[in-house]
């Protein structure tokens, strides 16, 4: 029988933690469900994880197909991300989502505060895409699965290395709400337009990192 390759999950657990960056993604996670209720922040750290995994899940064993298939290059879908990210970052510099929150809050002011739709669901997107199943990771899980991917135990391992990291995601996630509602609004408020700062900055760094690879390969 096949020996376990602890080599090759360890570098795939250290690879996703950096790609996936569960520490540096949960105040983003903070900040974008800021004054959802705990069950809507609940639902929403379960979701992105899920629909993450799916995703990552569909990309190493047919992201190569895929791509190849509708003629996109991890360049373009690199650069897309990041002007889509940049979109957020935009959102919430400028509290645009707050006030989006504050008119629906309005027209709902005669309902059931829990109906589906009284929060924003970024479970999708941001979250899912690109924050944690982005270009990185999806680049990463199809270079470990060409590589490496071709025995049991090899698969074996790369996933265990990706589950760990999306399992320590879900933990932050929910254990950011009551952080969030020990800082209090002003303060929440502040970090959020921090956030916003660094999020738009990683969305040109995609949108650059796109760009430059697209050049280079040209």
């Amino acid at each position: 029988m096949e020996a376990f390759d602890y080599a090759l999950l360890t570098a795939s657990f250290v690879t996703f933690f950096v790609v996936i960056d569960p520490i540096g993604v949960a105040p983003i996670f903070g900040a974008l469900t800021e004054g959802s209720t705990p069950a809507h922040r609940r639902t929403m750290a379960i979701k992105s994880v899920a629909i993450a995994s799916g995703v990552l899940v569909l990309f190493a064993y047919g992201g190569e197909w895929l791509l190849g298939a509708l003629h996109i290059s991890l360049d373009a879908f690199r650069a897309a991300g990041g002007v889509l990210l940049f979109l957020i970052a935009l959102d919430m510099i400028f509290e645009k989502r707050t006030e989006r929150r504050e008119e629906r809050a309005d027209k709902m002011s005669h309902e059931d505060e829990t109906i589906p739709g009284t929060h924003e669901d970024i479970s999708v997107f941001p979250m899912a895409i690109p924050m944690l199943a982005g270009p990185g990771a999806i680049a990463s899980i199809m270079l470990f699965m060409s590589s490496d991917g071709g025995t049991a135990i090899g698969q074996i391992a790369i996933f265990g290395g990706l589950a760990a990291n999306l399992v320590a995601c879900l933990v932050i996630f929910l254990a950011v709400g009551p952080l969030m509602r020990i800082m209090g609004d002003t303060l929440a408020a502040m970090i959020t337009r921090i956030l916003g700062v660094i999020l738009a900055a990683l969305a040109a760094q995609f949108i650059f990192d796109g760009i430059s690879g697209a050049l280079l390969a040209g």
